[in-house]
């Protein structure tokens, strides 16, 4: 995995817990709303110095007594085979580890929550997992039977979860969220991300785009709340 930032303490990254996040490049989407260029695409990817596992890990030994997690996000962290090692180091440290993922690989998720290397894992969805939407939110051609895949195996896999949705006008309605609801059933938590027009992003032509207000999104919450334990606004 090339190791291309870390943010050495957060507050936010993982619920209850002081973390550091660590950033990997490489993805195999191209969501047009992505914030992390610099983390996806290639020519962008080339630009950024790579931090060494080296003086990441030097880092975690320093703060031992400060920290209490690491996050691993993206870019997609599942599609590097090296992944299920790098959480072995993380976890000799003592540290607990979450993953945030796109669900593209249950393969690889299915790998590392047997061999018990996650404590939580936050799971991005783009549309609804049964409609052609989901290519258009995701950027490409997706295997929804591989992301369903991925729902089901976060939810009975006993690790703590979380399901979100980054919400834009254009790719995703009320009726849209609701279904996603509907589909991936009972389960834990789930998060509405109001999209942020003003930061760079992968296509820029929807920084034209108005964000729906927080009354909307309070109004999308409502409709799902019978579906989770929690369902919060980011």
């Amino acid at each position: 995995m090339k190791l291309a930032g870390w943010q050495k303490t957060t507050l936010i990254d993982y619920p209850g817990k002081v973390a550091a996040t660590i950033f990997v490049s490489g993805c195999n989407f191209r969501c047009p709303f992505c914030y992390s260029k610099e983390l996806v695409l290639k020519e962008e990817i080339e630009k950024q110095p790579e931090i060494s596992e080296r003086d990441f890990f030097n880092f975690l030994e320093e703060r031992k007594r400060l920290l209490e997690a690491v996050v691993i996000c993206g870019g997609e962290p599942t599609i590097h085979k090296d992944l299920p090692d790098f959480l072995k180091k993380i976890k000799k440290f003592g540290y607990l580890s979450k993953l945030d993922t796109n669900g593209s690989n249950p393969e690889m998720l299915k790998k590392i929550i047997e061999e018990d290397l996650l404590d939580y894992i936050a799971m991005d969805v783009k549309a609804p997992l049964l409609n052609e939407k989901y290519d258009k939110a995701a950027g490409l051609k997706v295997d929804l039977k591989k992301i369903k895949e991925s729902v089901d195996l976060i939810k009975n896999s006993g690790v703590d979860y979380e399901f979100r949705i980054t919400v834009v006008p254009g790719l995703q309605t009320k009726e849209d969220i609701i279904q996603i609801a509907e589909e991936i059933g009972k389960a834990r938590r789930f998060f509405l991300q109001n999209f942020d027009s003003t930061k760079p992003l992968l296509d820029p032509s929807l920084q034209k785009i108005k964000p729906y207000s927080h009354e909307y999104l309070l109004e999308i919450r409502e409709e799902i709340l019978p579906f989770f334990e929690k369902v919060g606004i980011r």
